[in-house]
């Protein structure tokens, strides 16, 4: 702020020493062209405009190095011209002298060197008519001349203190409109950070959500090929401590245990995945890989429920997606399914169908379930923010909005519907990624 007002500063007295200069050369000029006017040479007249010019280079220099201040060099101006322009009504004729005209522009000089301040015009308007008097008593004027004079200024120095006025307030409301513009510009930029943080927040509520909803099948996914380890390891105990245990079944036996272990890495490697809080750097992934590994994720919801079908097409093209997101997409697709068919009546075994395909644009993705349908009174709602079908607790309402956020953002489309024979199928339209071609 206060670097702004250095500057600020420096160019009011860059422009005041330049005025103080160019009236300088006008008057240097006007003095030495004086002949042209009164037809003679005034040797007193050339001494005035010599002096006068002199002194306002003076006031220039001083200004420009800020020797003096602003209102200073402003009275200092005013009353060097005004004496001055005395001096050369005296010279010249007094009332009839062609100088006289001059003595009213001195308060409209005193407002143009400082229309930031009204108190050195209205003392330029007091002094100048001090002088209009003492110049109508040499002369001689008649007191009807006299007021006619003083009527005429009054005039001209309203024109000069309301000019200034004008000044300072369109230089205020200046002022205030850029300071308005800021704060404008800065209320934005925070509550464009505050609906960014806000966003973040929310997706990161109803992932934590879906990793709440699976944790407890995860303990149970994890705990029967920990189970199957944990058998294998005794088995390997009791055939090591014979005589001559079999070197091929050992084999086998270490093969799958390895093969135990590296599900639970998986497991465990793909809820972590899952959960944390990471920027997407590539806005590109394979269909086929998203769905496998939602898959995985979903499996410990789903194995207990019935049949999971899985059908993606070969040599589908990348779509213009990142991985994490088009996984908590399909990951919530597949939960709502299993809810979907949990709570269907009368009980049945579910059977979820995850296809795949070609689609004109890109790949189109199909989650169906036999569970008992959307309600056609919920379906214009489905996809609203906070607005869930699910008891309190079971559901935050903001999984189907931030799917369809996700894959608007995408420039895809995602669409809820009920089957024909029964349960609901919801539609997922992804484009192919730039620079790849359609199989």
């Amino acid at each position: 702020m206060r670097k702004d007002a250095t500057s600020e500063l420096d160019a009011h007295l860059r422009l005041r020493r330049r005025n103080l200069l160019l009236c300088a050369a006008v008057l240097a000029l006007a003095g030495a062209t004086h002949p042209l006017t009164l037809g003679r040479v005034i040797p007193e007249v050339l001494a005035v405009h010599a002096a006068w010019s002199a002194i306002f280079v003076v006031l220039g220099f001083a200004v420009g190095r800020r020797w003096l201040r602003s209102q200073v060099s402003g009275g200092v101006a005013a009353l060097v011209a005004l004496g001055a322009l005395m001096l050369d009504i005296r010279f010249t004729g007094g009332l009839a002298s062609p100088f006289f005209p001059g003595l009213y522009a001195v308060p409209l000089i005193v407002a143009v060197f400082t229309p930031g301040h009204r108190q050195p015009t209205l003392v330029a308007c007091a002094l100048t008519l001090v002088a209009l008097l003492v110049m109508c008593a040499w002369s001689g004027a008649t007191p009807q001349a006299t007021l006619a004079q003083v009527f005429s200024f009054a005039f001209v120095a309203w024109v000069s203190a309301y000019g200034g006025r004008t000044f300072r307030r369109l230089r205020d409301a200046e002022r205030d409109a850029d300071r308005e513009r800021v704060e404008a510009l800065q209320r934005l930029a925070e509550s464009e950070r505050l609906r960014a943080q806000g966003e973040r927040n929310r997706a990161e509520m109803e992932r934590l959500a879906v990793v709440g909803k699976l944790a407890a099948g995860v303990a149970h996914e994890v705990n029967n090929p920990l189970a199957f380890v944990k058998s294998n390891l005794g088995f390997l105990e009791e055939e090591l401590a014979e005589p001559a245990p079999d070197v091929e079944e050992l084999r086998r036996v270490l093969e799958e245990t390895r093969q135990g272990v590296q599900r639970i890495q998986q497991i465990v490697a793909d809820l972590r995945r899952f959960s944390r809080d990471a920027v997407d750097s590539d806005e590109r992934c394979a269909a086929g890989d998203a769905v496998e590994e939602a898959g995985r994720l979903a499996s410990v919801r789903l194995r207990s429920l019935g049949e999971v079908v899985v059908d993606v097409a070969p040599e589908l093209p990348p779509v213009r997606i990142s991985q994490r997101h088009l996984v908590q997409v399909l990951v919530n697709l597949l939960l709502n399914a299993a809810d979907a068919v949990d709570t269907a009546e009368p009980r049945r075994a579910a059977r979820i169908v995850v296809r795949a395909s070609a689609a004109e644009a890109g790949v189109r993705l199909d989650v169906e379930d036999n569970g008992p349908g959307i309600p056609e009174s919920v379906l214009p709602r489905l996809f609203e923010p906070f607005f869930t079908t699910k008891p309190p607790g079971k559901g935050t309402g903001l999984g189907l909005a931030l799917c369809r956020e996700y894959v608007a953002r995408a420039g895809g489309t995602l669409a809820a519907e009920n089957r024909a024979e029964g349960g609901a199928r919801f539609t997922l339209c992804l484009p192919a990624a730039t620079g790849t071609a359609k199989a």
